[in-house]
């Protein structure tokens, strides 16, 4: 489906195909134009291609991609359209960041560990002659930074990365690719790892700057709540193909392709509707009958999984937490908390970026700094430190990375990294090891056939499925989970629900499911913990918790909470 062409147009794609050096087609003649200060959502499932035609708009290509037709053609104010696919490297170069901007999915991918972030914003000024003298640029920083809703001071400027936390990361480098107010803006995925609180700064900060500066937005998701906040138009990508084309109210509220029709009810809400999979079931922790979530205990809580397992609060937690505190000098990251997740059953840990979540899952998974309180596993407490924890230990408890671009090394086969475990905390041999991997590949819905491939050859939900299979591998006691739908597109979000619901009823996998995305609470946990500046200031069954919030925090998550 092509495009209209009746719009006075920023950026415009017109036929534009890439193949594989092997031949295989990814786009397949994709086309929109987007006009100054318009959001096109460009929607589809991982492996799609949008990443692919989002990365078009800057003229770059990842490896083992070749461009075999149409154009991309860049108009910035009075000056002469731009064909950006057919200028010498040097010109492209210099419309990157200053023309057309890129912001990556991952807020560490366009961040240096080494520099302080003052200097990184101040660096694609000075790249690009942003300012007449550096008080010019030095205030340009500020603003910008107050534009993402981030402090303007200079201590604020001075800190580094690695003192921010995730959701303060992306605004960053929402900054730096905002600082010399581009004509076009490429986002990809940008909210996928924030909490619904910042995601919805973020999004307004987005909606804000392109309406302010005239910038044309190319928005890449797969959440298509967030389409229904901030685009104008949407364009459905499938196997490198627009099926479907229209403003956002359209395509959204009466879909015209199945496909769409298919990704619009996968889609999770509140209530507990939506989050259907490739079958048609919907998926929640009572997928299973009431005979069998009831024998693997699904639950120890009034929470939705089980009925069955009421009667077993008494049980002994499989993981327990005591009195935990993490202080990094004066600054208290986890103050006092205390909690339990028995088996079967799944707890999900609630709160924005800096509350302490992923401190707590990674004091729990040993990979945390020192702490104060306890950590016990079947009512022995762990080390620490991974270091001194025993193989079995270590066996039964595995943790899957937000970030699969982070933690799946890029110079190892996906094969070998899902095999990792394998090789070092169990006695399986050469050939069960493989044969574990295929399966457990195959579980989580990622082909078998790309397991000889490297990281960078996947697209980012193929690479956290990866991610997970490699959580799963040695089937743990305790799973914790850090935010592992949120690089995924709806439909394989809904399998991957329905695999973690599935583990907890066959296997009564305990697991800590940290998300920022509340929509999931009723198709995936039992009980919810909120956390608030280190502290759990509530906690109880999902239907309390969502239904009945007795905190006026919990109360500002919900309302923050993107619908369609």
């Amino acid at each position: 489906m092509t495009a209209p062409a009746t719009l006075t147009h920023t950026l415009a794609a017109r036929d534009l195909r890439v193949d594989t050096v092997a031949g295989h087609p990814v786009l397949k003649g994709v086309s929109y134009e987007i006009a100054p200060g318009e959001v096109l959502a460009l929607v589809g499932e991982s492996g799609s291609g949008k990443t692919t035609a989002g990365l078009a708009a800057l003229g770059h290509f990842r490896r083992g991609l070749v461009h075999t037709g149409g154009a991309i053609s860049l108009q910035s104010g009075a000056a002469d359209p731009v064909s950006v696919l057919d200028v010498g490297d040097r010109e492209r170069r210099q419309l990157r960041g200053s023309t057309v901007a890129y912001i990556p999915q991952d807020p560490a991918a366009s961040l240096n560990p080494a520099l302080r972030i003052g200097k990184q914003i101040g660096e694609v000024l000075e790249t690009h002659g942003y300012g007449a003298s550096d008080a010019e640029r030095s205030a340009r920083i500020a603003e910008v930074l107050a534009e993402v809703g981030l402090p303007d001071d200079e201590s604020y400027r001075r800190r580094y990365p690695h003192e921010l936390s995730g959701g303060q990361q992306q605004r960053v480098g929402i900054a730096m690719a905002f600082a010399c107010r581009p004509s076009v803006v490429v986002l990809d995925e940008p909210t996928t790892g924030l909490d619904v609180t910042t995601q919805t700064l973020v999004l307004r900060t987005v909606a804000a700057l392109t309406t302010e500066h005239d910038t044309a937005a190319l928005y890449i998701t797969h959440d298509l709540a967030v389409v229904a906040t901030i685009a104008h138009r949407v364009a459905v990508l499938r196997n490198g193909e627009v099926v479907e084309y229209g403003s956002a109210d359209e395509v959204l509220r009466s879909p015209s392709h199945a496909y769409t029709r298919e990704l619009v009810t996968a889609v999770p809400h509140l209530d507990g509707t939506g989050a259907t999979d490739t079958s048609g079931s919907v998926t929640s922790p009572t997928s299973a009958s009431p005979t069998s979530a009831s024998a693997s205990g699904a639950s120890a809580s009034d929470g939705p999984a089980s009925a069955g397992a009421r009667g077993d609060r008494g049980r002994r937690p499989v993981l327990s937490v005591s009195g935990l505190s993490v202080s990094y000098g004066d600054h208290h990251v986890l103050r006092d908390v205390s909690l339990d997740v028995r088996a079967g059953e799944c707890v999900m840990l609630l709160g924005e970026s800096g509350s302490g979540k992923t401190t707590l899952s990674q004091c729990v998974a040993g990979l945390g700094e020192p702490h104060a309180g306890t950590v016990s596993l079947a009512g022995a407490p762990l080390a620490a430190s991974t270091q001194q924890r025993t193989a079995e230990q270590l066996r039964s408890v595995q943790y899957v990375f937000q970030s699969p671009y982070s933690s799946l090394n890029p110079r190892k086969t996906i094969a070998q990294s899902v095999e990792l475990p394998l090789r070092t905390l169990t006695d399986l041999d050469a050939a069960a090891r493989r044969a574990r991997v295929t399966e457990t590949l195959e579980r989580v819905r990622l082909d078998p056939a790309l397991a000889e491939r490297l990281p960078d050859e996947l697209s980012g939900g193929q690479r956290q499925r990866a991610a997970i299979a490699r959580g799963l591998v040695t089937t743990p006691d305790v799973l914790l989970c850090d935010e592992v739908t949120s690089a995924l597109d709806v439909s394989v979000q809904a399998t991957i629900i329905d695999l973690l619901c599935e583990l907890r009823r066959e296997l009564g996998t305990a697991m800590l499911f940290v998300t920022h995305n509340i929509a999931l609470a009723r198709h995936v946990a039992d009980r919810i913990a909120v956390l608030r500046g280190g502290e759990v200031i509530e906690s109880g069954t999902v239907d309390e918790v969502l239904d009945f919030p007795s905190h006026e925090y919990t109360r500002e998550l919900l309302a923050n909470t993107p619908r369609m």
